[in-house]
């Protein structure tokens, strides 16, 4: 059973496990710097700030900057008195509105206050008291801050320090799983690229090319916002809310309990939106595959699509996949609204009505308890707590859309792929044999049935048959593209099964019918950047197939740039520098698919002669269209609806009067009619 996609996820994160570990430190570090301000602020209002509203003890002494004098005598903070320290009467210093009272005797700081002609009115839950109070001006009551003042700046600095200390962390973090995530993709990548080359041919031709470039880039770029965005936000708000619940536990348990509520919640609401966004996302995902499937067969396809004015019916099917793609989109887009910023926002003002309920109800009468440093930090650790889950809510759909990506990409990995083992192997001798061989693409409806024959090296084996007779097939059998169903092939007695496909492929060349050019340059489309082929090598081989006649005719000849597939040259320049290709591998085993069949009667004349320096000295099988090609041929095999009906050389099948005659009488023909035409 293969693990879960979050399970292969978390697998590829760990290749980058001491790096991502790292960044959390430091994440974890920045976030418990920042969390130190709303602490710093509830120590600087109520010590500080808040801090006169209190008891005053008359001392005898000016021994500390906490001493203030006050109408000819020195009192100081009943908190700030010292072992030691000779006492004398007590004062307190309230608040009543906007304004500071001076009550020369102990009363209760706490309770509903209330003044009316000098006279202050204290009312507890126990008792009410009166006392004589003075109103004091804005000089004498800075000097009761004045001692508070230096403890506030460094309170201050210290605030600000720790910001500056959290920010070279936050960016340490940032920077570390950035770096990580980039890894990772960079990683799977790779991975995937080489898996394709490991996955068996069959698997290309049954999928549109569109489809797969879009798992390797668009797909992986999908998960890559997991790593960059996702896993970073996720984190980052799981040690944030950690910090902010441990904060809350420490200034109300009560009430922080409360609030615990709000991770059941997010936990019902992402497997909800897991649940839905899953299956409108499996339809996105799919459908841009289905798009670049298409984009890419319509470019490709639009000289046809234009000759044949087939422009609106191609439109009209884009247009059909990009409105399911529209539609679904749109219910995504539903869902997005529906749960996200708006939903927190009900969360947010549920929290905020518990808080005034439960401080304004059960604290904030008479006899309070709470402070205003109290407040002032559980108000700012519950806005804080909100931030966290907005980041993960805005990040619920990049999640669902990095899953099922990924889930797309892990389909395509764990697509049965085979392993590469490219040891090198004694150069074949080139003899052939292909034993009772029968071989079928899909289930029982064989292709090639009961194929027996032997090709010595250094012969010219050429295959001829009608369209769909199987001559394709068996070269696709040799070069390993395929393996037989029954029967066995042997090259030199050993049989292809028992090499590696890249140790059967490593000795044989092939020229297809219409050659594959890679966008580089004619020298690179020679040396596929093998580095045991030398310049000098690859030029020879172009000369030796007569390929400079026109290359030295170009601005940049052999390093002449080539775009796309070959576009700017012509069929049979595309051709000899495959020719050139191959002769340069040095193949002891050479395919020729069909090498002639699109090649004009003058081209063909070089090509011939391209080919006699090409079969030299090696085996050459020969798919063959024009049979004018193949008169030299050591064997020709006849084919006929995937059977072998026909042998020999040119002359005996001439008089066997069968389907070879047939076919070299109607070329004939053709041959003879144009030339009188």
């Amino acid at each position: 059973m293969k693990p879960s996609t979050e399970k292969r996820l978390f697998q590829y994160a760990l290749t980058s496990k001491k790096t991502i570990l790292i960044g959390l430190l430091c994440l974890a570090i920045a976030v418990a710097l920042e969390l130190t301000g709303p602490f710093i602020a509830k120590r600087l209002i109520d010590e500080h700030i808040l801090g006169i509203e209190a008891n005053w003890i008359q001392v005898e002494e000016d021994n500390d900057r906490h001493v203030v004098p006050y109408q000819g005598e020195l009192y100081k903070r009943e908190d700030r008195l010292k072992s030691g320290d000779e006492t004398g009467e007590v004062a307190t210093i309230l608040q009543v509105g906007k304004s500071y009272y001076f009550i020369p005797s102990d009363v209760p700081t706490s309770g509903k206050k209330s003044v009316e002609q000098g006279t202050i009115t204290i009312s507890t839950s126990d008792d009410t008291v009166t006392a004589e109070a003075t109103k004091m001006s804005r000089g004498e009551l800075y000097g009761f801050f004045k001692p508070e003042t230096q403890a506030i700046t460094w309170l201050l600095v210290l605030y600000v320090g720790l910001l500056m200390i959290a920010a070279v962390f936050q960016y340490g973090q940032t920077y570390l799983l950035q770096i990580s995530s980039n890894q990772i993709i960079k990683r799977m990548r790779n991975d995937i690229f080489a898996h394709i080359q490991r996955v068996p041919i069959d698997y290309f031709i049954n999928r549109p090319a569109g489809k797969i470039v879009a798992r390797v880039t668009n797909d992986t770029e999908a998960i890559r916002e997991l790593y960059v965005k996702v896993l970073a936000t996720f984190v980052t708000s799981a040690i944030y809310m950690t910090g902010i619940y441990i904060a809350l536990f420490l200034l109300d348990p009560k009430l922080a309990s409360l609030c615990l509520l709000l991770i059941p919640i997010m936990f019902i609401w992402m497997k909800l939106y897991k649940t839905y966004a899953g299956k409108y996302n499996q339809v996105i995902r799919s459908t841009i595959s289905d798009l670049n499937g298409n984009i890419n067969e319509a470019i490709q396809g639009m000289p046809i699509i234009q000759a044949f004015r087939r422009q609106k019916q191609v439109t009209e099917e884009f247009e059909r996949m990009n409105e399911k793609h529209y539609t679904y989109q749109k219910k995504l887009l539903k869902l997005n609204s529906l749960t996200s910023f708006n939903l927190v926002n009900v969360l947010r003002n549920l929290a905020f009505v518990a808080f005034i309920w439960y401080f304004g109800g059960a604290s904030l009468g008479v006899g309070s308890i709470v402070t205003a440093g109290v407040l002032y930090a559980f108000v700012d650790y519950l806005n804080r707590l909100f931030q966290p889950v907005i980041d993960v809510v805005n990040q619920l759909a990049q999640l669902e859309q990095a899953r099922v990506a990924a889930t797309r990409v892990f389909e395509l990995m764990d697509h049965d792929g085979e392993v590469v083992q490219s040891a090198p192997i004694e150069r074949y001798k080139g003899n052939i044999a292909f034993k009772d061989v029968s071989f079928a693409y899909e289930a029982e409806d064989y292709v090639l049935k009961n194929i027996n024959f032997r090709a010595n090296s250094g012969e010219t084996v050429a295959f001829v048959g009608h369209t769909g007779s199987g001559k394709s097939s068996i070269m696709n059998l040799l070069f390993r593209f395929y393996d037989p169903q029954k029967g066995s092939i042997t090259i030199d007695g050993m049989e292809t099964r028992q090499l590696s496909r890249q140790q059967v492929r490593s000795h044989m060349g092939i020229v297809l019918q219409d050659p594959f050019l890679f966008t580089g340059t004619l020298l690179s489309n020679v040396t596929m950047g093998d580095p045991a082929i030398s310049r000098e090598k690859a030029i020879e081989a172009l000369k030796a197939v007569g390929a400079d006649t026109f290359i030295e005719k170009l601005p940049h000849q052999y390093d002449e740039p080539v775009k796309e597939k070959g576009s700017t040259l012509s069929a049979g320049e595309r051709q000899l520098i495959s020719f050139a290709r191959a002769l340069a591998y040095d193949p002891a085993i050479l395919i020729l698919d069909e090498a002639t069949a699109n090649i004009d009667t003058e081209t063909e004349r070089m090509i011939q002669n391209a080919l006699q320096v090409l079969k030299k000295g090696r085996t050459t099988l020969v798919i063959a269209h024009r049979l004018s090609t193949i008169q030299q041929a050591d064997q020709i095999l006849v084919l006929d609806h995937g059977r072998i009906v026909e042998q020999g050389d040119h002359e005996t099948l001439l008089q066997h009067n069968g389907i070879y005659q047939q076919m070299y009488q109607m070329q004939q023909g053709r041959l003879e009619q144009a030339i009188i035409s």
